[in-house]
């Protein structure tokens, strides 16, 4: 197995050492270890049932590790509130959809954006002139952040009402409107069709650059993992069983076997050297 990748000189943004997780005598997660570099772009993939949202549940705080730790730039996470790992500076999105389905595409991210609001709670009971200064520029704020994800066009409308495609992005906007340095992907292709699925693609790599921020998706396409990802963590029954480049994580036994069965890596060897001598002309 690769080991995880670290940069000379620069302090990991996330490491995570030993984590484990047990619901009484279930282990869904079992001494996992990862470590992110600002900027990394990284996919954690396996099987259904392998314990990868259960790891994004213990790094956001909805789960507590029965063992191991996570720290987060410098700071121990683990037992935290949800609250309070947010305020930190790591943002989520989920597998399901999870905006508020009545409000406005306006008002979804405005309300990512009031913990940065400027005024007080008495200023918001009285409606003070502070409070509709800092209310106007929240809104202004918010407009010129719904262009970056060019749904400026849709912020009258209900989030319920958009396609399936512009949600999703407009999850991903609510998530950074709350200024993370880490942003955790749960399957932002889920649902997704081809068309939908490219263009999610070039939205990470230009969040990730113009917000310079590190990522960690979750992805059951391959397409996308192996497209946009620099390094891949595989689980299987909530152990990692290999690290390491997209090119190394496809040629990996023990990742064809997890996903295929037992014996698929030797007849997917068999198929690759019979494919390659048919190239070469042999019989």
């Amino acid at each position: 197995m690769s080991e995880q990748n670290t940069t000379p000189g620069q302090e990991p943004l996330l490491t995570i050492t030993g984590l484990t997780k047990q619901f009484g005598g279930l282990r869904a997660v079992g001494n996992f270890n990862l470590t992110l570099n600002p900027h990394d772009l990284n996919g954690l993939i396996g099987p259904n049932g392998a314990g990868k949202t259960t790891v994004f549940n213990m790094i956001t705080g909805v789960y507590i590790p029965t063992q191991g730790e996570i720290i987060f730039n410098g700071t121990p996470i683990h037992g935290m509130q949800p609250f309070e790992i947010n305020q930190l500076g790591i943002a989520r999105t989920f597998q399901n959809i999870r905006l508020f389905p009545s409000l406005t595409v306006l008002d979804n991210v405005r309300i990512a954006y009031h913990t940065h609001a400027g005024y007080s709670m008495i200023d918001g009971i009285l409606r003070t002139p502070n409070f509709d200064k800092k209310e106007k520029e929240l809104t202004e704020r918010t407009q010129e952040f719904l262009s970056v994800f060019n749904l400026q066009d849709r912020q009258g409308e209900i989030a319920r009402n958009l396609p399936y495609g512009e949600q999703r992005r407009l999850e991903i906007a609510r998530a950074l409107a709350a200024n993370p340095k880490l942003l955790l992907l749960d399957e932002p292709a889920a649902g997704m069709n081809p068309a939908e699925t490219v263009s999610l693609m070039d939205l990470i790599h230009f969040i990730r650059d113009r917000f310079q921020l590190t990522i960690l998706l979750i992805e059951h396409q391959m397409r996308v993992v192996m497209g946009i990802c620099e390094r891949i963590t595989v689980m299987d029954f909530g152990e990692v069983i290999a690290v390491g480049t997209p090119k190394e994580i496809q040629s990996n036994n023990r990742v064809i076997e997890a996903y295929l069965g037992p014996g698929s890596a030797a007849l997917s060897e068999k198929f690759s050297r019979r494919k390659m001598g048919q190239q070469e002309g042999q019989p």
